[in-house]
Protein backbone atom coordinates (compact mmCIF):
# COMPACT_ATOMS: atom_id res chain seq x y z
CA UNK A 1 0.00 0.00 0.00
CA UNK A 2 1.82 3.21 -1.20
CA UNK A 3 2.27 6.54 1.28
CA UNK A 4 -0.25 8.39 -0.24
CA UNK A 5 -3.35 5.63 -0.07
CA UNK A 6 -2.05 5.10 3.52
CA UNK A 7 -2.40 8.90 4.18
CA UNK A 8 -5.90 8.95 2.29
CA UNK A 9 -7.16 5.77 4.92
CA UNK A 10 -6.36 8.35 7.75
CA UNK A 11 -7.62 10.98 7.02
CA UNK A 12 -11.16 8.88 6.00
CA UNK A 13 -10.99 7.68 9.82
CA UNK A 14 -10.35 10.85 11.33
CA UNK A 15 -13.37 11.92 9.26
CA UNK A 16 -15.11 9.26 10.83
CA UNK A 17 -14.07 9.72 14.74
CA UNK A 18 -15.12 13.98 13.81
CA UNK A 19 -18.39 12.76 12.61
CA UNK A 20 -18.78 10.67 16.24
CA UNK A 21 -17.36 13.61 18.49
CA UNK A 22 -19.91 16.06 16.21
CA UNK A 23 -22.55 14.32 16.68
CA UNK A 24 -22.08 14.18 20.31
CA UNK A 25 -21.40 18.22 20.61
CA UNK A 26 -25.70 18.66 20.57
CA UNK A 27 -26.34 17.47 23.50
CA UNK A 28 -23.25 18.52 25.39
CA UNK A 29 -23.59 22.12 24.28
CA UNK A 30 -27.59 21.70 24.98
CA UNK A 31 -26.81 20.97 28.80
CA UNK A 32 -23.84 23.39 28.66
CA UNK A 33 -26.46 26.25 27.79
CA UNK A 34 -28.61 25.59 30.72
CA UNK A 35 -25.50 27.46 32.83
CA UNK A 36 -23.97 30.30 30.02
CA UNK A 37 -25.48 31.69 27.37
CA UNK A 38 -24.59 31.37 23.64
CA UNK A 39 -21.88 33.75 23.23
CA UNK A 40 -20.46 33.75 26.23
CA UNK A 41 -19.65 29.82 25.57
CA UNK A 42 -18.92 30.41 21.87
CA UNK A 43 -15.98 33.14 23.87
CA UNK A 44 -14.67 30.54 26.26
CA UNK A 45 -14.78 27.43 24.33
CA UNK A 46 -12.79 28.93 21.46
CA UNK A 47 -10.53 31.73 23.47
CA UNK A 48 -9.31 28.44 25.30
CA UNK A 49 -8.67 26.71 22.00
CA UNK A 50 -6.77 29.91 20.47
CA UNK A 51 -5.07 29.78 23.51
CA UNK A 52 -3.73 26.36 22.91
CA UNK A 53 -3.03 26.43 19.24
CA UNK A 54 -1.76 29.81 19.56
CA UNK A 55 2.06 28.35 18.87
CA UNK A 56 0.82 27.31 15.30
CA UNK A 57 0.60 30.98 14.42
CA UNK A 58 4.10 31.11 13.89
CA UNK A 59 3.73 30.35 10.05
CA UNK A 60 1.79 33.31 9.84
CA UNK A 61 5.24 35.03 9.99
CA UNK A 62 5.61 34.26 6.50
CA UNK A 63 2.49 34.02 5.18
CA UNK A 64 0.92 37.00 2.36
CA UNK A 65 -1.92 39.23 3.33
CA UNK A 66 -3.42 37.65 0.92
CA UNK A 67 -3.33 33.96 2.81
CA UNK A 68 -4.31 35.88 6.34
CA UNK A 69 -7.33 37.28 4.68
CA UNK A 70 -8.51 33.75 3.50
CA UNK A 71 -8.04 32.30 6.59
CA UNK A 72 -10.17 35.32 8.51
CA UNK A 73 -12.32 34.99 6.05
CA UNK A 74 -12.82 31.25 6.83
CA UNK A 75 -13.42 31.82 10.33
CA UNK A 76 -16.07 34.32 9.66
CA UNK A 77 -18.00 32.17 8.11
CA UNK A 78 -16.99 29.62 11.56
CA UNK A 79 -18.43 32.33 13.27
CA UNK A 80 -21.59 32.27 11.41
CA UNK A 81 -22.53 28.86 11.47
CA UNK A 82 -21.69 28.58 15.31
CA UNK A 83 -24.21 31.76 15.65
CA UNK A 84 -27.07 29.89 14.00
CA UNK A 85 -25.98 26.04 15.13
CA UNK A 86 -25.91 27.56 19.50
CA UNK A 87 -29.23 30.03 18.83
CA UNK A 88 -30.58 27.10 17.25
CA UNK A 89 -30.04 24.59 19.69
CA UNK A 90 -32.20 26.88 22.07
CA UNK A 91 -34.94 26.63 20.19
CA UNK A 92 -35.02 23.21 18.74
CA UNK A 93 -34.06 19.49 19.86
CA UNK A 94 -30.49 18.36 20.18
CA UNK A 95 -31.74 15.21 18.12
CA UNK A 96 -33.23 17.74 15.14
CA UNK A 97 -30.40 20.07 15.13
CA UNK A 98 -27.73 16.48 14.63
CA UNK A 99 -30.64 15.82 11.62
CA UNK A 100 -31.03 19.21 9.52
CA UNK A 101 -27.46 19.91 9.79
CA UNK A 102 -26.48 17.05 7.18
CA UNK A 103 -28.67 18.79 4.53
CA UNK A 104 -24.85 20.38 4.02
CA UNK A 105 -24.13 17.29 2.36
CA UNK A 106 -26.47 17.99 -0.10
CA UNK A 107 -25.51 21.63 -0.53
CA UNK A 108 -21.76 20.56 -0.43
CA UNK A 109 -21.45 19.38 -4.34
CA UNK A 110 -23.20 22.59 -5.47
CA UNK A 111 -20.40 24.98 -4.18
CA UNK A 112 -17.57 22.39 -4.70
CA UNK A 113 -18.86 22.69 -8.62
CA UNK A 114 -19.16 26.49 -8.59
CA UNK A 115 -16.16 27.41 -6.25
CA UNK A 116 -13.40 24.52 -7.53
CA UNK A 117 -14.87 23.19 -10.50
CA UNK A 118 -14.76 19.94 -9.80
CA UNK A 119 -18.22 18.09 -11.14
CA UNK A 120 -19.07 15.34 -8.55
CA UNK A 121 -18.88 11.90 -9.78
CA UNK A 122 -22.23 10.13 -10.51
CA UNK A 123 -21.20 7.82 -6.76
CA UNK A 124 -20.98 11.02 -4.92
CA UNK A 125 -24.20 12.25 -6.90
CA UNK A 126 -25.75 9.14 -5.65
CA UNK A 127 -24.96 9.45 -2.04
CA UNK A 128 -25.94 12.81 -2.02
CA UNK A 129 -29.48 11.51 -2.91
CA UNK A 130 -29.78 8.65 -0.09
CA UNK A 131 -28.39 11.49 2.87
CA UNK A 132 -31.17 13.80 0.94
CA UNK A 133 -33.91 11.11 1.57
CA UNK A 134 -32.69 9.73 4.54
CA UNK A 135 -32.32 14.13 6.13
CA UNK A 136 -35.92 14.41 4.93
CA UNK A 137 -37.24 10.79 7.11
CA UNK A 138 -34.82 12.03 10.10
CA UNK A 139 -36.53 15.66 10.06
CA UNK A 140 -40.08 14.77 9.10
CA UNK A 141 -40.51 11.52 10.14
CA UNK A 142 -41.61 10.17 7.07
CA UNK A 143 -45.02 12.64 7.47
CA UNK A 144 -44.60 14.08 3.97
CA UNK A 145 -44.75 17.70 5.57
CA UNK A 146 -42.14 19.49 8.01
CA UNK A 147 -43.03 22.81 9.24
CA UNK A 148 -39.65 24.35 10.63
CA UNK A 149 -39.56 26.35 13.92
CA UNK A 150 -37.15 29.63 13.97
CA UNK A 151 -34.47 26.68 15.82
CA UNK A 152 -34.68 24.57 12.61
CA UNK A 153 -34.53 27.41 10.07
CA UNK A 154 -31.49 28.57 12.15
CA UNK A 155 -29.89 25.01 11.96
CA UNK A 156 -30.33 24.95 8.17
CA UNK A 157 -28.33 28.42 7.99
CA UNK A 158 -25.74 26.89 9.47
CA UNK A 159 -25.87 24.07 6.78
CA UNK A 160 -25.25 26.04 4.22
CA UNK A 161 -22.98 27.71 5.68
CA UNK A 162 -20.83 24.62 6.32
CA UNK A 163 -21.21 23.61 2.93
CA UNK A 164 -19.72 26.90 1.64
CA UNK A 165 -17.40 26.67 4.54
CA UNK A 166 -15.84 23.80 3.32
CA UNK A 167 -15.26 25.00 -0.16
CA UNK A 168 -13.31 28.07 1.41
CA UNK A 169 -11.05 26.15 3.75
CA UNK A 170 -10.30 24.00 0.55
CA UNK A 171 -9.48 26.94 -1.78
CA UNK A 172 -7.54 28.85 0.93
CA UNK A 173 -5.30 25.81 2.15
CA UNK A 174 -4.92 25.31 -1.41
CA UNK A 175 -3.91 28.28 -2.68
CA UNK A 176 -1.92 30.04 0.62
CA UNK A 177 -0.31 26.20 1.72
CA UNK A 178 -1.25 27.38 5.46
CA UNK A 179 -0.94 24.20 7.82
CA UNK A 180 -3.96 22.33 9.38
CA UNK A 181 -2.90 23.86 12.54
CA UNK A 182 -2.48 27.48 11.62
CA UNK A 183 -5.87 27.79 10.13
CA UNK A 184 -7.67 26.20 12.86
CA UNK A 185 -6.24 28.51 14.88
CA UNK A 186 -6.78 31.36 12.80
CA UNK A 187 -10.53 30.33 12.52
CA UNK A 188 -10.71 29.62 16.76
CA UNK A 189 -9.25 33.66 17.26
CA UNK A 190 -11.76 34.91 14.81
CA UNK A 191 -15.00 33.13 16.46
CA UNK A 192 -13.66 33.82 20.22
CA UNK A 193 -13.74 37.69 19.58
CA UNK A 194 -16.47 37.98 17.17
CA UNK A 195 -18.33 35.83 19.80
CA UNK A 196 -17.09 38.70 22.67
CA UNK A 197 -17.24 41.66 20.54
CA UNK A 198 -21.12 41.17 19.66
CA UNK A 199 -21.62 40.18 23.05
CA UNK A 200 -20.33 43.27 24.45
CA UNK A 201 -21.55 45.73 22.12
CA UNK A 202 -24.94 43.94 21.59
CA UNK A 203 -26.11 41.68 23.74
CA UNK A 204 -24.33 42.53 27.15
CA UNK A 205 -26.40 40.56 28.79
CA UNK A 206 -24.66 37.61 27.28
CA UNK A 207 -21.20 38.44 28.57
CA UNK A 208 -21.79 37.37 32.30
CA UNK A 209 -19.15 36.28 35.13
CA UNK A 210 -17.88 32.39 34.28
CA UNK A 211 -19.40 30.13 36.62
CA UNK A 212 -16.95 28.49 39.32
CA UNK A 213 -15.81 24.86 38.61
CA UNK A 214 -16.40 23.99 42.23
CA UNK A 215 -20.10 24.47 41.95
CA UNK A 216 -20.52 23.71 37.93
CA UNK A 217 -18.13 21.15 37.62
CA UNK A 218 -20.39 19.50 35.13
CA UNK A 219 -20.52 22.91 33.12
CA UNK A 220 -16.70 22.78 33.05
CA UNK A 221 -17.19 19.20 32.22
CA UNK A 222 -18.94 20.00 29.13
CA UNK A 223 -16.42 22.53 28.07
CA UNK A 224 -13.32 20.59 28.18
CA UNK A 225 -15.42 18.10 25.86
CA UNK A 226 -16.36 20.90 23.44
CA UNK A 227 -12.88 22.64 23.13
CA UNK A 228 -10.84 19.09 23.38
CA UNK A 229 -12.95 16.51 21.04
CA UNK A 230 -15.34 18.73 19.26
CA UNK A 231 -12.90 21.36 18.62
CA UNK A 232 -9.13 21.11 18.42
CA UNK A 233 -9.44 17.34 17.54
CA UNK A 234 -13.02 17.48 14.79
CA UNK A 235 -11.62 21.34 13.22
CA UNK A 236 -7.70 19.95 12.83
CA UNK A 237 -8.94 16.68 11.32
CA UNK A 238 -11.31 18.19 9.43
CA UNK A 239 -8.62 20.88 7.67
CA UNK A 240 -6.24 18.03 7.57
CA UNK A 241 -8.70 15.91 5.42
CA UNK A 242 -9.74 19.17 3.25
CA UNK A 243 -5.85 19.31 1.91
CA UNK A 244 -6.35 15.54 0.95
CA UNK A 245 -9.98 15.39 -0.41
CA UNK A 246 -12.74 16.75 -2.24
CA UNK A 247 -15.14 19.24 -0.36
CA UNK A 248 -17.90 17.06 -1.07
CA UNK A 249 -16.03 13.72 0.51
CA UNK A 250 -15.76 15.38 3.55
CA UNK A 251 -19.04 15.97 3.67
CA UNK A 252 -20.02 12.77 3.01
CA UNK A 253 -17.93 10.82 5.15
CA UNK A 254 -18.90 13.32 8.15
CA UNK A 255 -22.37 12.60 7.27
CA UNK A 256 -22.79 9.94 9.98
CA UNK A 257 -22.78 12.91 12.18
CA UNK A 258 -26.79 12.60 12.77
CA UNK A 259 -27.39 9.26 13.74
CA UNK A 260 -24.68 9.56 16.38
CA UNK A 261 -26.18 12.92 17.36
CA UNK A 262 -30.12 11.61 17.43
CA UNK A 263 -28.25 8.24 19.54
CA UNK A 264 -26.56 10.28 21.94
CA UNK A 265 -29.49 13.09 21.76
CA UNK A 266 -31.45 10.42 23.25
CA UNK A 267 -29.14 8.82 25.94
CA UNK A 268 -27.99 12.18 27.16
CA UNK A 269 -30.74 14.20 27.28
CA UNK A 270 -33.88 11.34 26.55
CA UNK A 271 -35.20 12.85 23.85
CA UNK A 272 -37.58 10.40 21.62
CA UNK A 273 -36.49 9.30 18.65
CA UNK A 274 -39.11 6.92 16.13
CA UNK A 275 -38.31 4.14 14.13
CA UNK A 276 -38.53 6.22 10.53
CA UNK A 277 -35.77 8.74 12.54
CA UNK A 278 -33.52 5.37 12.92
CA UNK A 279 -34.30 4.34 9.29
CA UNK A 280 -33.42 8.16 8.15
CA UNK A 281 -30.32 7.64 10.25
CA UNK A 282 -29.28 4.33 8.74
CA UNK A 283 -29.33 5.92 5.19
CA UNK A 284 -27.31 8.89 6.31
CA UNK A 285 -24.52 6.43 7.93
CA UNK A 286 -25.01 4.30 3.86
CA UNK A 287 -23.95 7.32 2.36
CA UNK A 288 -20.86 8.21 3.92
CA UNK A 289 -19.95 4.53 3.89
CA UNK A 290 -20.71 4.25 0.12
CA UNK A 291 -18.99 7.50 -0.88
CA UNK A 292 -15.80 6.04 1.48
CA UNK A 293 -15.75 2.38 -0.18
CA UNK A 294 -15.58 4.30 -3.71
CA UNK A 295 -12.90 6.52 -3.10
CA UNK A 296 -10.70 3.57 -1.54
CA UNK A 297 -11.46 1.56 -4.17
CA UNK A 298 -9.99 3.69 -6.70
CA UNK A 299 -8.85 6.76 -7.72
CA UNK A 300 -11.67 9.69 -7.85
CA UNK A 301 -12.39 11.09 -11.09
CA UNK A 302 -9.60 13.06 -12.96
CA UNK A 303 -10.14 16.65 -12.53
CA UNK A 304 -9.41 19.76 -14.73
CA UNK A 305 -5.95 21.39 -15.11
CA UNK A 306 -4.71 22.71 -11.88
CA UNK A 307 -4.20 26.34 -11.95
CA UNK A 308 -0.11 26.61 -12.05
CA UNK A 309 -0.53 28.48 -8.36
CA UNK A 310 -1.53 25.01 -6.83
CA UNK A 311 0.71 23.76 -4.15
CA UNK A 312 1.51 20.30 -4.54
CA UNK A 313 0.49 17.40 -1.77
CA UNK A 314 2.50 16.22 0.91
CA UNK A 315 2.55 12.87 -1.05
CA UNK A 316 5.69 11.80 -2.60
CA UNK A 317 4.12 11.46 -6.27
CA UNK A 318 4.07 15.48 -5.64
CA UNK A 319 -0.13 14.96 -7.35
CA UNK A 320 -1.29 18.25 -6.92
CA UNK A 321 -4.32 18.73 -4.42
CA UNK A 322 -7.77 17.93 -5.44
Amino acid sequence: MSRQKRLQILSDLMLLAVAVVWGTSYGIAKSALVDYPVLGLLALRFGITFVVLSPALRTLRHASARSLCGAVGAGLLLFGIFLCEMFGLLLTRAANAAFLISLCIVMTPFFEWSMLKRRPSSVEWTAVALSLVGAWLLAGNGAGAFTLSPGDALILGAALLRALTVCVTKRVMRDAALPPLTVTAVQSGVVALGSAAVALVFVPAQWQRVPSFAEHASFWGCVFYLVLACTLFAFFAQNYAIKRSSPTRVALLTGSEPAFGALFAYLWLGERITATAWVGGGLIVAASLLASARWQAGSPRKQTKAPRHAVPDCAPSGERLS
